[in-house]
């Protein structure tokens, strides 16, 4: 069930009920800004990226179809870097979007730090899924995602 009420780009995500696993809406000006919005939500439920140093930048390029594998594809980034690397997610910047003749790609850089002692981590995302996956484009962009927890 999508937000009643008036969301406005200025509340970068929020999160709804859902019975078994996590359930946002990420709302930004531009596509761009949802994507990087929907990537706070997805490791706010895992760590605090405002406390993440900036230490490091990675640069993530990734493609799809449509922009709904794209985003999957774009918030999957995010856990594999932290499951294989150890890196944490700070936020996500420069994020670009654009549509060729087999369908999207995306370029952002992603800042943070590798995972240390100075780091606590209260959760784990197990999966992007596909279910409820909802991508509005209107006067504001609307990016619903439910992850496995």
């Amino acid at each position: 069930m999508l937000s009643k009420g008036k969301s406005s780009w200025r509340n970068k995500f929020i999160y709804l009920d859902h019975p078994a696993d996590a359930k946002f809406q990420a709302f930004g000006r531009t596509l761009e800004e949802a994507f990087a919005h929907a990537a706070l939500a997805v490791v706010s439920l895992m760590w605090e990226p405002e406390k993440v140093k900036k230490r490091q930048r990675r640069t993530v390029l990734v493609q799809g179809k449509d922009l709904e594998q794209l985003l999957f594809k774009f918030l999957s980034e995010i856990l594999y870097l932290f499951e294989a690397k150890g890196f944490l997610l700070a936020e996500a910047e420069d994020v670009k979007i654009f549509k060729g003749e087999n369908g999207y790609s995306l370029q952002a850089v992603f800042n943070g730090d590798n995972l240390n002692n100075n780091y606590v981590i209260f959760g784990e995302v197990k999966a992007i899924t596909y279910h409820d996956m909802i991508i509005r484009q209107n006067e504001e962009v609307l990016i619903q995602v439910v992850v496995d927890m």
